[in-house]
């Protein structure tokens, strides 16, 4: 399939400014839960329950947040990605973070949990790697799935007329999701069903220049793919992971985290 040009390397500005990011924190977080009490924001973001107050405030006062009778937050009008629809995001995050934390500490890999949202996938969490060369921390990114491990390997799991639903729309459809013709559509259904049928996606290079991921489902009970499992790696150790143990410890990871996940249904 035809290739986007990777985007470069995303790093922490080197004078950041920690009222912005925190803001920006909360939006993201916002975005993926649809639901944040003040207590859960300061913890998350290490800040006392006064500060995150003040800035769950501003957001309202923006229109990025509503506060409800029962003082909790929600994504408010001005906040155009909407909440990822999901109530158990926040149940998903906490149960997968110690079998994330694991993985990374036996790879030394950024570890990342993924979830589809049509065509987008959304990083809930991360558990940042170890190695002094390391793919850093990517909690609240949004990226078309099609690109990511993560997101290829639970579109991988959907029935051919979904897909076709999601990708081949008339070109007269306005939507920002991507589009393609027949012959990229089915070059990139057979990449899919090769990942289904290995249990795993890769991403080379695709989304960033230089970073390398491998994405493994996370199934609840009833076998359903909830969720996904992705190691970002930089690509110079792409092939010694290919060949090396990180595959079987990630299908242990995620066997693992199904078994605590085994009662969430989409």
């Amino acid at each position: 399939m035809v290739q986007k040009k990777p985007q470069k390397t995303i790093r922490r500005p080197t004078y950041a400014l920690e009222s912005v990011d925190n803001a920006l924190r909360l939006l993201q977080m916002l975005r993926d839960e649809g639901e944040l009490r003040l207590t859960d924001a300061a913890t998350a973001l290490d800040i006392a329950p006064s500060t995150a107050h003040r800035l769950l405030a501003m957001l309202v006062y923006r229109g990025f947040a509503v506060h409800d009778e029962r003082r909790r937050y929600h994504p408010g009008p001005a906040l155009g990605a909407g909440p990822a629809l999901r109530g158990w995001t926040r149940e998903l995050g906490e149960r997968c973070r110690p079998h994330m934390e694991a993985l990374s500490a036996l790879t030394g890999e950024t570890v990342n949990l993924v979830i589809r949202v049509g065509t987008q996938a959304r990083f809930l969490a991360t558990a940042e790697g170890t190695n002094l060369l390391r793919v850093g921390d990517r909690q609240g990114q949004v990226l078309p799935a099609e690109l990511t491990a993560g997101g290829r390997i639970l579109l991988a799991e959907l029935p051919r007329p979904l897909l076709e639903q999601l990708y081949l729309r008339p070109e007269s459809d306005d939507t920002p999701d991507r589009r393609m013709d027949r012959a990229e559509f089915e070059r990139f259904a057979r990449e899919l069903e090769a990942a289904r049928a290995a249990g795993f996606a890769v991403n080379l290079e695709q989304t960033e220049t230089d970073v390398a991921a491998f994405g493994a489902a996370i199934r609840n009970g009833r076998g359903q793919a909830i969720a996904s499992i992705s190691v970002a790696v930089p690509s110079t150790r792409y092939r010694r992971h290919l060949q090396g143990p990180l595959l079987a410890r990630l299908h242990e990871a995620t066997r693992g985290i199904g078994v605590d996940v085994a009662a969430i249904e989409l």
